[in-house]
């Protein structure tokens, strides 16, 4: 960063001041919230109301969920706010810290209490600059610390205009923006890359799962060392059995606690969708695979909702409990059949969706030779650590880089301390 270095030994050789907030701005203000001021979503309005949903660092992104408010409320929430080019928004209450700058007259939108317009002075500091600032680790950490609320988190503009900034000179300033705008903009690009090769590998993963355990209509896979183990040990096609036959059913040891008479700890407690709390208790110590029951039972595409868990954990009665019972049925092989077949037959319900213990028990299955069904596992395992585990594939790639990112943004702006006199 020899261009970076030059400038602050060139313009502040002893340090860079750090200075409140409220020194380095001219104007620090407000939207407006409904009340009896105006109505959200009336007929025909086509302006925008802007919450902290619609703040993404740069710039403001609406969208079809966003509210609306008509031309009469535009007009009594600007008297407030005053938005102009330049300004730097704020969220101030909720998730506190996320930004936009405002960069073109604000003509069909404006803002609600709690989202803060922030005016820089010019000749003191960059709009730019100020919002990387508030992205930086340290003024996160200073932020939370005034913020205040227990239920919903937020900062008083007092508070706010309290908070110490780094104020290098203009020069440095404009720098640092320019890299980090360079910086920024390679990373949106090698993340829109990584994504994109993440969703390729998640369809991939679909298609070959889907692939993999159609027993129905079975053609080649693609897979020459599945295709000649189905070719070898099962040509004729595949024995099918019922979900109740291929499985033990534990619901009856399955135990609720309401969140108010549970207590904390580190073991798993498991409800109709997944984790729900850590308790200090357990019930299940096993591998076990667990069907929602009630609530959360069926996905978009008609598939149960389907848990794998290991060990010692707590389950809810939202939840079915299954356990290996026979040598022929690989658990994990009904993990993964789960996910691809269509248990709308067997939902029971109106608003409140079910499945009961006797529909569940009548859902088909595939019983595969086991060497069959454990090369399928592999396989899938394989792409399921792929694209889902957080600790290694692409999506541990994507957290590395926005990591390497958030580390170089924080040494830019991070600055000698100028000693005062």
């Amino acid at each position: 960063m020899s261009r970076i270095d030059d400038l602050i030994q060139e313009l502040c050789p002893d340090g860079v001041r750090s200075s409140p907030l409220s020194t380095v701005i001219n104007a620090l203000r407000t939207g407006l919230n409904p009340r009896k001021n105006f109505i959200l979503n009336p007929p025909g309005a086509i302006n925008y109301y802007m919450t902290v949903r619609e703040l993404g660092g740069f710039k403001l992104i609406p969208n079809e969920k966003t509210d609306r408010v008509d031309n009469a409320g535009l007009q009594i929430i600007q008297k407030r706010s005053k938005l102009q080019i330049g300004d730097v928004l704020f969220s101030a209450t909720g998730t506190i810290g996320r930004t936009a700058l405002i960069q073109s007259e604000a003509s069909d939108w404006n803002i609600k209490e709690g989202i803060y317009a922030i005016t820089p002075k010019p000749d003191v500091i960059i709009s730019r600059f100020l919002i990387y600032v508030f992205h930086s680790s340290n003024f996160k950490r200073n932020i939370l610390s005034q913020a205040d609320g227990s239920t919903v988190s937020s900062i008083s503009m007092e508070n706010l205009q309290k908070v110490t900034i780094p104020v290098p000179p203009l020069e440095v300033q404009r720098e640092i923006v320019s890299i980090l705008d360079k910086f920024t903009e390679l990373e949106a690009e090698l993340e829109a890359e990584l994504e994109a090769e993440l969703e390729a590998r998640t369809q991939q993963y679909i298609y070959f799962r889907e692939k993999l355990l159609n027993f129905s209509d079975r053609t080649e896979v693609g897979m020459s060392r599945i295709d000649d183990l189905i070719q070898e040990l099962c040509p004729a096609g595949v024995r099918w059995i019922t979900l109740g036959d291929a499985a033990e059913n534990l619901d009856n040891m399955r135990r609720p606690v309401t969140k108010s008479h549970r207590t904390s700890g580190k073991f798993p407690y498991f409800g109709a969708n997944g984790i729900q709390d850590y308790v200090q208790d357990f019930i299940f110590d096993d591998i076990l695979l667990l069907v929602g029951e009630d609530g959360s039972v069926i996905q978009p595409d008609s598939s149960p909702v389907v848990n794998w868990s290991t060990g010692k954990v707590w389950v809810n009665n939202h939840a079915h409990v299954l356990r290996a019972s026979r040598p022929d049925v690989d658990l994990r092989f009904l993990f993964y059949y789960l996910h691809v077949i269509d248990i709308s037959p067997y939902v029971t319900g109106g608003t409140q969706k079910k499945i009961n213990q006797r529909n569940l028990n009548r859902v088909p299955i595939p019983v595969p030779p086991l060497e069959v069904q454990r090369e399928i596992v592999s396989i899938l395992d394989s792409f399921d650590a792929l694209v889902n585990d957080i600790s290694i594939g692409l999506p541990a790639e994507i957290a590395a880089r926005r990591k390497q990112y958030e580390n170089y943004r924080d040494k830019l702006l991070t600055f000698k301390e100028l000693k005062s006199a």
